[in-house]
């Protein structure tokens, strides 16, 4: 088991972020064969481009370099917010000195992959840096960058979910609704059958937490240059992936609010904006966002502001209608 001691002081200074190089480095792994397998669709669609990228390019060195405890850190920094972008996480992959590098190699290349030939070349080489930074843009531009709006919505669409479980319930309640293998113990966050064990102290530097859509369960950062971290599995993945069954429409809730704004209700388990909705559902941006403004009005929806885009959310008041309709 793992223990993060949290303080008060930790709690007001916990944060979330996103991070492109370390979802990239999530999907690598499961093309691979390594982590969570991709649903078959997804697996159909990249596996060609991935194997392409694997003989024309130098991919198959950063895979020698991701173990199933995790990677080297430089190929996925600490991100610094919830604005990172690629190109944020690519100056800073492109930033680390050789010798440190090197130094994670050593640490992380020790699979039968990192023996071949064409990999150690990579890794002995002089200018191993830049080539496997060249090597991860190539891939996040083929493999990840068409479906990174969308799936980074889905992580806007969850921290925004989650900011308003701590006004409504608080952390205990937050922390607890990440993963069924997280538990709030007598001030701080127990984390079971995890590959780490042992207790970890924010020291009042608070925690790190980071949706992904590939991530197996949950994992984490103890150790510098990471701040403590927590990366759980977004809320919505298992919809993107087909694996939820289809939204019922109960009958009652139907009677008592109309059934366009019954399916509004029912779709947004996760935050979501009026586009996204829209597309969905099938229905007329100006129609979906007529029937939001009539549910928030009626105390059902609360909305807030995420980067560009407004989502909405259920009100508890929102979830007990929905809740008991069914």
């Amino acid at each position: 088991m793992l223990r993060f001691e949290v303080s008060v002081e930790d709690l007001l200074r916990s944060r979330f972020a996103l991070s492109p190089a370390m979802d990239l480095c999530f999907l690598l792994g499961s093309l691979a064969g390594r982590d969570r397998p991709l649903p078959r669709a997804w697996a159909n669609r990249l596996l060609p481009a991935f194997e392409r990228l694997r003989r024309d390019s130098e991919l198959n060195a950063v895979i020698a370099l991701q173990t199933p405890q995790g990677g080297p850190n430089f190929v996925a920094p600490p991100p610094r917010g919830l604005n990172q972008t690629w190109a944020d996480d690519l100056a800073m992959i492109r930033a680390t000195p050789l010798e440190a590098a090197r130094h994670e190699f050593v640490a992380t290349a020790t699979g039968p992959s990192a023996r071949d030939p064409r990999v150690r070349a990579v890794l002995d080489s002089p200018d191993a840096v830049s080539r496997i930074a060249e090597a991860m843009d190539r891939a996040w531009h083929e493999l990840l960058a068409p479906d990174w709006p969308q799936l980074r919505a889905i992580c806007e669409r969850d921290i925004v979910h989650r900011v308003g479980v701590i006004g409504e319930h608080g952390w205990a309640t937050t922390i607890e609704n990440l993963h069924s293998s997280i538990t709030w113990q007598a001030g701080g966050i127990e984390i079971g059958h995890f590959p780490q064990v042992g207790t970890v102290r924010l020291a009042g530097d608070g925690l790190l937490r980071i949706p992904s859509v590939f991530v197996r369960n949950i994992a984490a950062h103890t150790e510098d240059p990471w701040p403590r971290t927590l990366i759980y599995r977004a809320r919505g993945t298992a919809a993107l992936w087909g694996e939820q069954e289809t939204v019922p429409r109960p009958d009652a809730l139907t009677a008592l609010v109309g059934r366009a704004r019954a399916r509004l209700l029912l779709a947004l388990d996760a935050p979501a904006s009026t586009s996204h909705l829209a597309r969905s559902l099938a229905m007329a941006p100006g129609a979906v966002g007529d029937h939001l403004a009539i549910l928030r009005s009626a105390g059902l929806l609360a909305r807030a502001r995420s980067g560009r885009s407004v989502l909405y959310r259920r009100t508890p008041l929102g979830e007990a209608l929905v809740a008991g309709s069914g």
